[in-house]
């Protein structure tokens, strides 16, 4: 990760553009729709894109409950084509039973819905889950991945979060 050229939202202040440079502004160019909508760099568009997903067991959004924020999206530009979109998430409780759920509907959302070629790695926010290496292992195993999108069950609970709103 120490060559790649993005920096979270928090440690840019929020300014919302790369550290200086012809490469970077190059990068900004070439993904220009992606980089400025909303003016606020790549990692609004994330947010964008997860802050409606539905908790599957209250009537909130993740970012209602404080689930996702802007700090939780981290974007980095791997090369002119490719970039490492992470997420920190933090579930409502240490023991949260549906935390892998959470971390499902992230990855579907973020999947079908990423605009650019990219990695996408989720995470639980270090210490604040009871099992988060297990479940971090869990959401960012492609075969486990879809294995859980098979069962139908699971499939429709992760449908209904990330349904857009009316």
């Amino acid at each position: 990760r120490a060559g790649a050229q993005g920096r979270s939202l928090a440690a840019r202040g929020g300014a919302g553009l790369f550290t200086t440079g012809a490469q970077q502004i190059r990068a900004l160019h070439r993904h220009a729709e992606i980089l400025t909508r909303g003016a606020n760099g790549p990692e609004k568009e994330e947010l964008d894109l997860i802050r409606t997903i539905r908790d599957p067991e209250k009537p909130n959004t993740l970012e209602e409950l404080e689930v996702v924020t802007e700090s939780s999206v981290e974007v980095q530009e791997v090369n002119e084509e490719d970039y490492l979109v992470i997420i920190r998430f933090t579930p409502t409780v240490p023991h949260c039973s549906l935390a892998t759920l959470i971390g499902l509907c992230l990855r579907v959302k973020l999947q079908r819905c990423l605009p650019f070629k990219h990695k996408l790695e989720i995470y639980i926010s270090e210490g604040t889950h009871s099992t988060e290496e297990d479940i971090n292992k869990q959401i960012n195993d492609k075969e486990r991945v879809a294995a859980a999108m098979e069962n139908p069950n699971l499939r429709e609970i992760v449908e209904q979060c990330v349904l857009e709103p009316d």
